[in-house]
């Protein structure tokens, strides 16, 4: 085999493997698998189904990739699962492959983090830059939008959505949407404010986190229902691009309701 694969490494026929990869021991990559230039299996990962992993992407002892998903209604439709460039999977991480009913495919973003014992299930759709810390649970058909972070031992419930740059704290239970640059605390879930930290980290300058926080309050406040803030909002903020996003969000809707704050709002 070849001086980058180990001699205990079982990788089957058909699996591409490209220029670079380094496949350590007790690994095995299926028939189907695609692993791009510079990837890295660290020694017991297993890496199955029709799995497409991108350039430079590490996995870490006793990952488990691509295996069928953890659906009852799943009867070996040929699913995929694709993961992007530069990720960073850790020990004990689990990715399984979508289903008929959710559009056939799971979809992981570039420079993404998994931190041991993460999971992303079936058909679900997560962005760039995401990170998920240890013990993180994303059920079946979520998405998760670019530059987010769910903290340690959070739950995700089917179906969710959680925003871009928004912060899901460790030990949630989430069951609503989080909108984008949100924070949401707790089990059950409510949302605590903007994730200003986040925001400050990712370079988001000091007038844009103000018009933000204004949004935030008003779009929360305690006058009228959710809607007829939200079309205020949108009249006086539309043209600002982090609050467009929301209130795209928002218009867009799906399968659950919108994770809010509890009493007063406040976008510390």
């Amino acid at each position: 085999m070849s001086a980058g694969i180990h001699s205990s490494a079982v990788v089957e026929d058909g699996a591409e493997i490209g220029a670079d990869v380094r496949i350590g021991p007790f690994c095995h990559v299926g028939p189907e698998v695609k692993l791009g230039d510079g990837c890295e299996l660290f020694g017991h990962v297993v890496v199955a189904g029709r799995t497409t992993i991108g350039p430079r992407t590490k996995l870490y002892p006793f990952a488990s990739i691509g295996h069928p998903p953890q659906d009852l209604k799943y009867r070996g439709e040929p699913s995929t699962l694709t993961i992007g460039a530069d990720c960073m999977i850790r020990e004990g991480v689990t990715m399984n492959p979508g289903t008929e009913g959710g559009g056939m495919e799971t979809v992981v973003g570039d420079r993404c983090a998994f931190l041991a014992n993460s999971h992303v299930g079936h058909d679900c759709h997560v962005g760039d830059g995401v990170v998920f810390s240890n013990n993180v649970m994303l059920a079946g058909h979520c998405s998760v939008g670019d530059y987010a972070i769910i903290g340690g031992g959070a739950a995700v419930i089917q179906f969710a959505r959680v925003g871009a740059h928004a912060f899901v704290g460790g030990l949630s239970g989430l069951e609503n949407d989080c909108i984008p640059y949100g924070m949401a605390l707790g089990n059950r879930a409510y949302l605590s404010g903007l994730n200003i930290i986040g925001l400050q980290r990712r370079g988001f300058a000091r007038d844009d986190i103000h018009t933000l926080r204004r949004a935030y309050r008003l779009l929360f406040g305690p006058e009228g229902t959710l809607m007829e803030r939200l079309e205020d909002v949108a009249a006086e903020f539309e043209s600002h691009p982090a609050v467009a996003d929301i209130i795209a969000f928002i218009r867009t809707g799906g399968k659950r309701s919108l994770c809010t704050p509890r009493g007063t709002p406040s976008a510390a």
